[in-house]
């Protein structure tokens, strides 16, 4: 599952972005309302969660949703700010937002309400990517399906999740960190390898190929229940 955060406060945003990538999530941030539609548009993701008070205005949240709703999109939009009054809410929610959640919030309260809005999204179905060797990824449930005794660390299943979630794409391993170590590590393109590995004697030689002189992408799959 990949997020788009918009949080202008560097450290919520570290304590976010850490919360939820342990939880499996590929997140993406912005500090602010204009890089944020940009994201929107150049990207594809399954939740935005938005501040509202954001560097362009105390509002520019809701005129981000307002911005993004116009363009047709209808991925859920999430609020969530320290404005908790009343008002606030109702105009997140006639904007385009459909959660708000106030600060300071507890972390297993976000997290069900993630899970809570993507699923209504698909229709409450689930959505699972039949991967090679007839192993079955359930990105909804996060659980791996086909193989027994895999345990996949965190950062292992972000990265499965990234090639199922994009089937066929061929990733340089540059991409690949920025996607799941995220753009500001420092971790070397080695490590991909080390985890390419290591998923490869994990799941099989089958799940991962390398494609020369680009990187890697996973092996051909079909989409099964997946919500259109």
């Amino acid at each position: 599952m990949r997020v788009l955060l918009v949080e202008d406060d560097p450290r919520l945003a570290r304590l976010i972005l850490s919360g939820l990538s342990e939880d499996g999530l590929i997140v993406d941030h912005s500090p602010n309302a204009t890089i944020g539609l940009n994201m929107t548009e150049l990207e594809t993701f399954d939740l935005y969660i938005l501040d509202v008070m954001l560097p362009e205005g105390s509002e520019a949240g809701f005129g981000l949703a307002r911005a993004v709703r116009k363009r047709q999109d209808h991925t859920p939009i999430l609020f969530l700010t320290a404005r908790a009054d009343m008002d606030s809410k109702v105009a997140g929610l006639e904007t385009g937002g459909d959660d708000y959640l106030a600060k300071p919030f507890d972390f297993r309260e976000l997290h069900a309400r993630i899970r809570a809005l993507v699923r209504r999204a698909k229709g409450g179905s689930s959505n699972v990517v039949a991967l090679p060797l007839g192993l079955t990824l359930d990105i909804g449930s996060k659980e791996l399906l086909g193989v027994s005794g895999a345990n996949l660390t965190p950062t292992e299943y972000a990265l499965l999740e990234c090639f199922a979630l994009n089937p066929g794409r061929a990733y340089s391993r540059g991409a690949l960190i920025e996607r799941v170590w995220r753009e500001d590590s420092e971790v070397d393109q080695k490590v991909v390898d080390v985890y390419v590995s290591t998923l490869r004697r994990k799941l099989g030689e089958g799940i991962i190929d390398t494609v020369r002189g680009t990187g890697y992408r996973l092996g051909k799959l079909e989409l099964v229940g997946r919500a259109s």
